[in-house]
């Protein structure tokens, strides 16, 4: 099993109705501490896909997860946001 299918399955076996987000993608670094973000939201959208056709409510929360993770990529574990690249203003 490939390490973004041990993610997704992770994903569709912690995934809950009362579960926000966040509380998701702590539990999943819980099981899986060598896991980005990025790679997380990624396990994310693999486990909705496979789940879409069995468990369309299961589905729906597994993308709320990966919907709110997908813009907020940080490598480094901390949980804090990166800033992103910075662009220079043309000069007139």
């Amino acid at each position: 099993m490939s390490n973004l299918q041990a993610i997704a399955k992770t994903v569709a076996d912690l995934a809950a109705p009362d579960l926000k987000p966040k509380e998701l993608i702590a539990a999943v670094r819980k099981q899986h501490p060598e896991a980005s973000k990025k790679e997380i939201s990624r396990g994310a959208f693999l486990a909705m896909i496979q789940a879409a056709d069995g468990d369309p409510d299961r589905a729906r929360r597994v993308q709320d997860m990966a919907l709110a993770s997908r813009g907020d990529h940080d490598d480094d574990h901390t949980g804090k946001a990166s800033s992103g690249p910075k662009h220079k203003k043309a000069k007139h």
